[in-house]
């Protein structure tokens, strides 16, 4: 079969500059009231092209920066890591989301934790902003597809936030569920678009996983606010399992006695087990675990393939699964 070759490659430094890119629409508006180009305003205008289109502006965050949850490994650059994502909910490829999500709203949104808890709390993005302090950890991390990144979240420990539940005892687990809204997540709506996927997206943790240190609900990358493409205004960040398990604009989290559904383990349990820790002796039926591409500033034909370490390098989390045959509980 013949293979398709791109006519032309850009390098990273022939990419226009973001601050350019997002400032566009006032620069073509401007020109276009110069000589032949007022044609192409006034009939861009009337067609809507620019003042019809939501533009996402990514805020700056307040945090303090870790010094234990760190890493001199290149991060991988911003705009890769708002351009390249998963997230079904707005298609199944990895530019979809980046330009599905343009318009997302997260304003206003709300966050329930409730089940097996003393206090069942509902924080609006406010509350959520002022009740906790927010800290930049720069982690790894891992998709079962076989690239990695680097990126630097903002965020917070998610056992700060079920501390502020008070849980049972009786409590075993914790479920998470995304927000569900066909009219702004094309592919809640459509099954082409969206892969076929039974939403809302839900996902689960053990207690324990969910109160480790390293569990942290981000708010933020870069030490902006997260883009919609990326799990706006919330999402969950578990590095050292497969990206799947860090679900996305979580809406809902709840404490429970039962190991909760998760989404592609309810699609594919025989592909995508309950745990999904990191494991490169453990192969997915379509990707080997042992390596992984890791995306940097390279270009896509050009990135560096390494060796993938268990728990994706996180080493502090093996206790958790001491007892565990982990090919097993994958």
């Amino acid at each position: 079969m013949k293979r398709f070759r791109p006519s032309q490659i850009f390098r990273d430094n022939q990419v226009t500059d973001e601050k350019i890119f997002r400032d566009r629409r006032r620069i073509i508006k401007t020109l276009g009231f110069v000589g032949t180009g007022s044609l192409l305003s006034q009939s861009a205008h009337g067609l809507g092209w620019f003042d019809n289109e939501p533009e996402f502006e990514a805020k700056a965050l307040p945090f303090t920066q870790s010094a234990q949850y760190t890493t001199d490994e290149t991060q991988t650059p911003y705009a890769k890591v708002t351009s390249y994502n998963n997230f079904y909910e707005f298609g199944t490829g990895k530019d979809d989301p980046a330009e599905r999500a343009k318009g997302f709203k997260t304003d206003p949104w709300t966050l329930r934790i409730d089940g097996l808890v003393n206090t069942p709390l509902t924080l609006d993005y406010d509350a959520i902003m002022k009740q906790f302090a927010f800290e930049e950890r720069i982690y790894r991390m891992r998709c079962v597809e076989a690239w990695s990144m680097v990126i630097p979240w903002v965020g917070f420990e998610l056992n700060k936030l079920i501390k502020l539940a008070s849980p049972l005892g009786s409590a075993k687990y914790v479920a998470f569920e995304t927000l569900h809204d066909p009219k702004q997540m094309p592919g809640q709506r459509n099954p082409f678009i969206g892969g076929g996927i039974d939403y809302p997206y839900v996902e689960g943790l053990r207690l324990d996983e969910a109160n480790h240190p390293l569990t942290l609900m981000a708010t933020g990358v870069y030490g902006k606010t997260l883009p919609p493409q990326n799990g706006a205004p919330i999402r969950l960040v578990v590095p050292w399992k497969y990206g799947f398990k860090s679900i996305k604009s979580i809406v809902r989290i709840t404490l429970t006695d039962q190991q909760p559904p998760t989404t592609w383990n309810r699609l594919a349990a025989n592909e995508y087990g309950f745990y999904a820790n990191v494991n490169p002796k453990v192969a997915h039926p379509r990707w080997s675990q042992a390596s992984e591409r890791r995306i940097t500033d390279g270009g896509v034909f050009n990135q560096q393939r390494i060796a993938t370490r268990m728990f994706n390098g996180y080493d502090e989390v093996a206790p958790l699964y001491s007892k565990m045959d982990l090919a097993r509980y994958y």
